[in-house]
């Protein structure tokens, strides 16, 4: 494969794995309080790449810078920018470690129609575990063969370096608000990119600070930086028409070839009040790439944020209590006391309150709140927890961000679970109402929803509510009748309990038609099952063959033992052997008519 070849493949292999963001300078991150900034990086060339045409000052792949904090500056934040040309080398190490970029950029110069690159990673835990010493970026390759075969070489704008913002916190500083944007924008003649998210109380020791490649001290054709209009320089470092030259303010070094750490002090070029900036470049001839603005402005205000901590519901009820903080953390001025709050469901206002006390510095507040939603709202729905707001989603009290002070949750209402009435249980009277029952298959049909589940069986309706003494015997259940027993059924959140009644009913009795009076213990009367104690009402009469009636009984009475109780026959004699019929008259509504039949008595 030829060199051109291998160089378009490999570029395309690595845009394949370039996860290019958006390229326009934008915010990343802001910090609030006694915060400060600085600038810690070196470049990877050798020297200006202007001087003769060609590669003749190599880029090399790896350099150092140091880090020299005060013992009181605690460093919060470290991000990590490497930048050169062409497409990219995202596999670089920070004092032997590995580092993989979190974010990619990537830009195209309009002048040369040639690729450049950008890459990001937070690096804070290293650094704040290595403290102040020596940062080397290692492992940095750009193959000085593709620079030569692509153009960059001939058109001077080879480099490559690395650059890290630190952000430190100092107790003695002010209450600043820090602000970092990044991004990749090359300057084509003019390029205005306009800071948001700023917010001016006082403008005594405001700076910002630029991480730019590609600067030549040797290039000063209409070399401009400007904010709101007015140029910066600091001169001798950065003159006025040679912005971009090669500089760092911080070490105030002029051979940081190809690339700039530049802070400027603008207290006189932003006024208080100020939300937004105007940074405008130019450039006649130098391409410079813009990577990083940081601008530390003194504020002092707070900003409320409110977070929904516990949402307390009820079964079968609209009203809501809510646990949440409204805290004050990044910010620089307390929160005052009487800060509006209002809640919403489904952007319906349902409730209202504000802050108690005054809420400091890095500081919070706990309150609770109870709402009732309106009729409208069925089953689910949104929370919304906002404060500063009046119940008009207008706030009253100025802070650092207005975008940062609500809080959603995703609800529904919680509801009992429905159940399939039961019809009354009924089975055979034992006697004296007693009966024995098997109920276990209402345990499936009460459930009127698949995905609800059944609980129990219990007595009373108390063990039922509070799901003690379960029935565990469901399928033999021996009591007296009429009784009622209560099922508990549960959803995800909820629980119901419904009743069914055990009855009995009078069955028919069993008749045994057959009779040994020899005292042996089997047979020795007229047996009915399911007779006495039941049909408590009953009347038995025995009739011969003929048709005489011999004996009668009832429920006070022996059963019949083949006694002749009754007719001319002496009483209490044994009637023959042979067939003798019954009349049994059980007297209840269920039975209008008697039973008759036969038995065979026999001595």
């Amino acid at each position: 494969m030829n060199l051109k070849l291998h160089y378009l493949v490999f570029s395309i292999l690595l845009l394949s794995f370039c996860n290019c963001y958006a390229q326009n300078i934008t915010l990343f991150n802001q910090f609030n309080g006694r915060y400060d900034f600085t600038f810690v990086g070196n470049t990877m060339n050798l020297g200006e790449n202007n001087i003769t045409p060609g590669c003749s000052n190599l880029l090399v792949t790896s350099s150092s810078a140091s880090l020299n904090l005060n013992p009181n500056q605690e460093i919060k934040a470290a991000y990590l920018y490497w930048a050169g040309s062409g497409f990219g080398d995202f596999d670089v190490k920070l004092n032997s470690e590995t580092i993989t970029p979190q974010r990619t950029f990537s830009n195209v110069a309009s002048s040369t129609g040639l690729s450049y690159f950008s890459a990001f990673a937070e690096v804070t835990d290293q650094v704040i575990a290595t403290g102040n010493g020596t940062y080397t970026l290692s492992d940095f390759s750009i193959t000085q063969t593709l620079l030569n075969i692509t153009g960059y070489c001939n058109n001077r704008t080879n480099f490559a370096g690395w650059a890290m913002v630190i952000i430190h916190k100092d107790l003695n500083l002010p209450l600043n608000q820090i602000n970092v944007y990044d991004g990749l924008q090359s300057i084509p003649t003019a390029l205005n990119i306009t800071l948001n998210s700023l917010n001016v109380i006082d403008n005594n020791d405001a700076q910002i600070g630029f991480i730019a490649w590609e600067g030549d001290s040797n290039l000063a054709i209409n070399e401009t930086l400007r904010i709101n209009g007015n140029i910066l320089s600091n001169p001798p470092l950065n003159p006025a028409n040679n912005a971009f030259n090669g500089t760092n303010s911080i070490t105030n070094s002029a051979t940081l070839f190809n690339m700039d750490l530049d802070v400027y002090n603008i207290q006189n070029n932003i006024n208080i009040g100020d939300n937004t900036a105007l940074i405008q470049l130019t450039s006649g001839q130098d391409v410079v790439l813009i990577n990083v603005v940081v601008t530390k402005l003194n504020s002092q205000l707070p900003d409320a944020t409110i977070a929904i901590e516990t949402v307390n519901q009820s079964c079968n009820s609209k009203n809501y209590i809510v646990d949440y903080t409204v805290s004050n953390l990044n910010s620089t001025n307390p929160l005052a006391a009487g800060t509006p709050i209002a809640i919403y469901a489904n952007g319906i206002l349902v409730g209202q309150t504000q802050t108690q006390n005054v809420i400091p510095i890095d500081g919070s507040e706990n309150g609770q709140i109870s709402i009732i939603l309106p009729d409208a709202i069925t089953i689910d729905f949104v929370l919304t927890f906002v404060v500063d707001d009046n119940g008009t989603g207008t706030g009253i009290v100025l802070e650092i961000a207005e975008n940062n002070n609500d809080d959603i949750q995703s609800l529904s209402q919680w509801f009992s679970p429905d159940f399939n009435e039961l019809q009354d249980l009924f089975t055979c009277n034992e006697g004296f109402n007693v009966g024995t029952f098997n109920f276990s298959d209402y345990a499936n049909l009460v459930l009127a929803n698949a995905t609800d589940n059944f609980i129990g069986f219990y007595e009373t309706l108390a063990d039922a509510t509070n799901n003690t003494n379960p029935i565990s015997n469901t399928t033999n259940y021996n009591t007296t009748a009429p009784k009622e027993l209560f099922i508990r059924i549960e959803n995800d959140n909820c629980f119901n309990i419904t009743s069914f009644n055990l009855r009995t009913k009078n069955c028919a009795p069993t008749i045994y038609n057959y009779v040994s009076a020899n005292t042996d213990g089997f047979n020795d009367t007229f047996f009915i099952d399911g007779l006495r104690n039941v049909f408590v009402n009953f009347e038995l009469e025995i009739y011969n063959r003929w048709g005489r009636l011999i004996w009668k009984g009832n429920n006070n009475t022996y059963d019949w033992d083949g006694t002749i109780a009754i007719g001319p026959t002496i009483s209490s004699s044994l009637a023959p052997k042979g067939t003798y019929f019954y009349l049994l008259n059980l007297n209840d509504v269920d039975y209008p008519n008697p039973l008759v039949g036969w038995l065979y008595f026999t001595k």
